[in-house]
């Protein structure tokens, strides 16, 4: 089987591995132009071209696929398949319907629930018990198209988006493979989603982060794990930002108002939230490294009743 892979992140960085070692040939890779990345804006190569270049295979990078000539270029392959893995951008209909055996898109997360953009994160965030992945046909809707396979996981009680990030993408190798496999052999019937089972999550921004101590600590909790690396929970004290990196829930009452410390231990920064306590136990003051509460607490001395929250401005 010829294919046309198309990936840019480093989400998409085993599925080509995978395909690769399962024999199916990848006649052409494409990738979204390189960037300026990193502190010094320095032109970077996406994580799939670096892969790509030393797999040898050669590298396609148009800036729109909306282009006759970049259009010409995926048809002068002859592939039988698309594979597309977090690609970022949209696919015009002539681009889809290019290939005999069409383009398959690889979704982290199982339709038709999580649709969009951030699907790892909001898992966590809105408390999942299991994720997985999901191959489905592309249209022109956004994650709509037909469901070819699913792989279905538990996540861990301390999940982040980081670590689910790791284990979907190497789930999906294998299933993207099984799913073009089924697909040259004929038998796989694709399932056309319930719309009414879909469930709209926004796109993330950076101030997603923000935690707001009027919400249980639970939540909170979840909204930690699910920023984790980006967009990053953070709250703010003495005007100054506080990236959190990792806490754990308590189910301690207290008569403090949500925000207030409550207590501080030898290695955390215990919160009052609206219900529960939240532990602070990795944080990051700004312009710092990151460091654990116990070392904060050294140059930082808190007592009980500091107010966190509110923002750069308001303080």
């Amino acid at each position: 089987m010829r294919t046309i892979y198309m990936g840019t992140p480093e989400f998409a960085v085993p599925c080509l591995d995978a395909l690769v070692a399962a024999g199916i040939e990848v006649a052409l890779v494409v990738t979204r132009p390189d960037k300026p990345a990193g502190r010094g804006k320095h032109v970077q190569a996406s994580p799939v071209k670096q892969r790509a270049e030393t797999l040898g295979i050669p590298v396609f990078q148009p800036p729109t696929l909306r282009d006759e000539a970049a259009q010409a270029r995926l048809r002068a392959v002859a592939a039988d398949a698309m594979a597309v893995v977090a690609f970022g951008a949209i696919l015009p209909k002539a681009v889809l319907q290019m290939t005999r055996l069409g383009a398959v898109n690889v979704h982290a997360s199982l339709l038709p629930r999580y649709r969009g953009s951030s699907p790892i994160h909001w898992v966590i965030v809105n408390g999942e018990r299991d994720s997985g992945v999901t191959t489905m046909f592309m249209g022109e809707g956004i994650d709509t198209g037909d469901i070819l396979l699913q792989s279905r996981i538990p996540l861990a009680p301390r999940e982040t988006a980081a670590t689910l990030h790791d284990r979907l993408a190497a789930l999906a190798g294998p299933l993207l493979v099984e799913t073009l496999r089924r697909l040259e052999r004929g038998d796989l019937t694709p399932i056309p989603q319930d719309d009414h089972l879909a469930l709209a999550i926004p796109k993330l921004n950076r101030d997603d982060g923000r935690l707001d101590w009027s919400r249980p600590a639970a939540e909170l909790d979840r909204r930690i794990r699910g920023f984790t690396p980006w967009p990053g929970a953070f709250t703010y004290l003495n005007g100054q930002r506080l990236n959190i990196h990792a806490a754990v829930p308590l189910e301690r009452e207290t008569a403090r108002p949500a925000g207030q410390v409550v207590a501080i231990e030898s290695c955390a920064i215990v919160v009052a939230c609206a219900s529960g306590c939240l532990a602070i136990t990795e944080l990051q003051p700004e312009g710092k490294r990151r460091m654990t509460a116990g070392a904060f607490l050294q140059g930082h001395p808190l007592a009980p009743g500091t107010s966190l929250g509110g923002g750069a401005s308001e303080e």
